[in-house]
């Protein structure tokens, strides 16, 4: 039975990170660093047996047609008409098969435990306030059966350092936010999640982690 959906708007302007992939950004979306990323999710994976996979923002499609092809049952999702368009495309491109919906990370249209495993990648790091990271938490734990993996920025790495730096010193503004595995860890114990292991892209330089969860009580 799904649980009752949380109300994440009041009428006002959506944050900019749900309108930010307009049909010209999403076109020139270029990951950089990707063999490197899509190593990364392998070694994710390697914990993770095969079964239903909610990738959730999905974006162009790249790391759910990386896990489609390794054999998970994949479902896409995103809020980006264009990137919806872009993951349609790569999945065609591919002669790949796998459903591809729009909805809201923080309010999902999935049933409690739909899915066995739920990635959650390249998002929470557009979120300044905690109580929004506790909510996205929150609810791709609700349509979690056993797994969550989902990626954060460390504040304890050089390219974390260096972007703080530049906000004191330049006043530039800050577009991604970094935060400690500590934080997230909280936030899915209290939806009765342990945590399993912490996998760095490039330990103490790279800011970008994996943190992976797996549920342990209902």
């Amino acid at each position: 039975m799904r649980s009752i959906s949380r109300n994440t708007g009041s009428g006002s302007v959506p944050p900019p990170w749900k309108t930010k992939y307009d049909a010209a950004n999403a076109s020139a979306y270029r990951p950089s660093k990707h063999s490197a990323e899509t190593a990364l999710i392998d070694k994710v994976f390697d914990w993770i047996p095969m079964g239903t996979v909610l990738d959730v923002p999905c974006g162009n499609g790249r790391l759910s047609v990386h896990l489609a092809k390794k054999g998970y049952r994949i479902t896409a999702v995103d809020y980006s008409d264009a990137m919806l368009e872009l993951a349609h495309k790569a999945a065609s491109a591919n002669r790949l098969i796998f459903p591809v919906i729009k909805s809201d990370v923080e309010n999902l249209d999935f049933t409690d435990q739909a899915f066995k495993t739920v990635l959650c990648f390249r998002l929470l790091h557009h979120f300044p306030e905690a109580a929004t990271r506790q909510r996205v938490v929150s609810e791709i734990c609700r349509v979690a059966e056993k797994y969550v993996a989902l990626s954060y920025f460390s504040p304890y790495a050089i390219s974390s350092l260096k972007r703080s730096l530049a906000q004191c010193c330049w006043g530039k503004t800050k577009k991604k936010h970094s935060f400690p595995l500590t934080e997230i860890t909280a936030y899915f114990a209290a939806q009765g999640f342990g945590f399993v292991q912490d996998f760095p892209l490039l330990n103490i330089i790279h800011t970008l982690h994996i943190a992976l969860y797996r549920r342990i009580r209902s």
